[in-house]
């Protein structure tokens, strides 16, 4: 299943993908984030699939309202209450959780996998957003994507009265402070988004210093791949995984190789081009595969450095690319299944 990160960058790929196969997109709802390393991969420590809370004495607190901040879409949206917060993705689900206010949250997104989310309503799957069942929860604060859809759903919302705060999506590790700042304002936590930020910065330049200093980086290519859909598509430039890549101490490969967009249909002229030394998939879409037993069948693969040492790093769909408050955790597994424990420093 799409997280909210993952329909920001692929609705453009989707679409090509679907008019190249025919066939209609499916999927299932990402698996519990922190459980990476598949076999093929040098494999990494699982963590539970909780989000961290601020403490109150980081600024966590009671919410300072009325708060009026400037939506994404350039509306300006005043929050009078935070009592009923209904966030329509995964990614905003947890950075309302993690801010300190998540009991304050009465429904989620599909892609809300983490455990304190987990037994809440579902009433959305990012795209498809049912405002009939978001508005039965009388919420006092909707959370949105730039990418969250139908348009009507939304205007509906609105129409209701609702305050909907619309939130720009993440492409980089730059945007981390973005996003919490938004989620904090909305929320009216200043004080608790200015802590998150620097626990954030903190931990994720904790990591990358721990990246191994190789001389020769390594070649990563990130393929989308949906075998219950026949979708397989290959990253570039704009897939969102290049930030992270570089991060970990790797290349992008499908942006080295002259890829521009986000993602383009894999052919294996593409992917030979692209030569990687290791393959990122999303955990669930390598399950969709077969495995790597399945995907070194699809086009090119076998032909890859990669292929043939059966290379393979998969993290989970709810958490690869949602560069939130978890993206040191991340990090943490590319860098473990990339390199190993006993790789040179």
């Amino acid at each position: 299943m799409r997280t909210a990160r993952l329909v920001a960058t692929l609705t453009t790929a989707l679409a090509l993908a679907l008019t190249a196969t025919g066939c209609g997109a499916g999927g299932t709802a990402p698996a519990p984030a922190g459980k990476a390393g598949t076999a093929g991969t040098t494999g990494a420590a699982t963590a539970p699939d909780r989000v961290e809370p601020l403490a109150a004495a980081t600024g966590a607190g009671a919410p300072k309202l009325p708060a009026t901040v400037r939506s994404a879409d350039g509306r300006e949206v005043t929050v009078t209450s935070t009592e009923r917060i209904v966030p329509l993705s995964g990614s905003l689900s947890e950075l309302v959780f993690t801010l300190g206010l998540g009991r304050q949250v009465v429904a989620r997104d599909i892609t809300a996998t983490f455990e304190q989310a987990a037994k809440l309503p579902v009433v959305t799957r990012a795209h498809d957003v049912s405002a009939e069942s978001v508005l039965s929860l009388h919420p006092t604060l909707v959370l949105a994507e730039a990418t969250t859809g139908p348009a009507e759903a939304i205007e509906q919302l609105r129409d209701a009265g609702v305050p909907l705060v619309v939130v720009a999506p993440a492409k980089s590790l730059a945007d981390v402070p973005r996003r919490i700042d938004a989620v904090a304002g909305a929320l009216g936590l200043p004080d608790a988004g200015t802590a998150l930020k620097k626990r954030t910065d903190t931990r994720i330049a904790a990591v990358r210093a721990d990246v191994p200093r190789e001389q020769k980086k390594p070649r990563v290519a990130f393929l989308y791949v949906r075998g219950s859909a026949a979708v397989y598509l290959l990253g570039g430039a704009e897939s969102g995984a290049g930030s992270l890549l570089e991060a970990a101490g790797a290349v992008d490969a499908g942006k080295e190789s002259g890829l521009t967009k986000d993602f383009t249909p894999l052919t294996s002229e593409a992917l030979v081009k692209a030569a990687p030394d290791a393959i990122l998939v999303m955990r669930k879409g390598l399950e969709s595969v077969g495995g790597v037993d399945g995907l070194v069948k699809l086009p090119g693969v076998a032909e890859t450095p990669a292929g043939l040492d059966r290379r393979v790093v998969s993290v989970d769909d709810g958490v690869l690319l949602n560069y939130g408050p978890r993206t040191d955790q991340v990090l943490t597994s590319l860098i473990g299944q990339l390199y190993g424990k006993g790789a040179a420093k």
